[in-house]
């Protein structure tokens, strides 16, 4: 049986998608670029902010945010849910870093990342 490795999350601009979601949860933080990949990239014509795949670590699941260039009449194949313990104050939050207001549910409100994938804070 086969187990979660991580979430991809398909976007046009990788490294500033997972500097939203490292801040938006709690723990995670965009993986660090060692001299050797920063060396590796270079080959490619590529620096950290213009990598195509972008990983962001924490206690849960990775995130990996990956470009995939072009229109994608589809968006948002996947949908995050996070528990908080204050919907008002993290909303605010989260708007503060670039997060949109969708609308208010029962128990959670839904909100857009800055490309406008859907994602929703629920109450713990």
């Amino acid at each position: 049986m086969g187990r979660l490795k991580e979430i991809v999350i398909d976007c046009d601009r990788p490294a500033s998608l997972a500097r939203f979601w490292a801040a938006a949860l709690e723990g995670y933080d965009v993986l660090p670029y060692d001299a050797a990949e920063i060396a590796r990239l270079a080959t490619l014509g590529l620096t950290p902010e213009t990598d195509p795949s972008v990983m962001v670590a924490g206690p849960g699941p990775r995130l990996c945010f990956h470009l995939r260039p072009g229109p994608r009449p589809n968006r948002n194949r996947v949908h995050l849910d996070i528990a908080v313990p204050d919907i008002e104050a993290e909303m605010a939050r989260l708007l503060a870093l670039g997060a949109h207001f969708v609308r208010r549910g029962g128990s959670y409100i839904v909100l857009t990342d800055p490309e406008g994938n859907n994602f929703c804070i629920c109450a713990e």
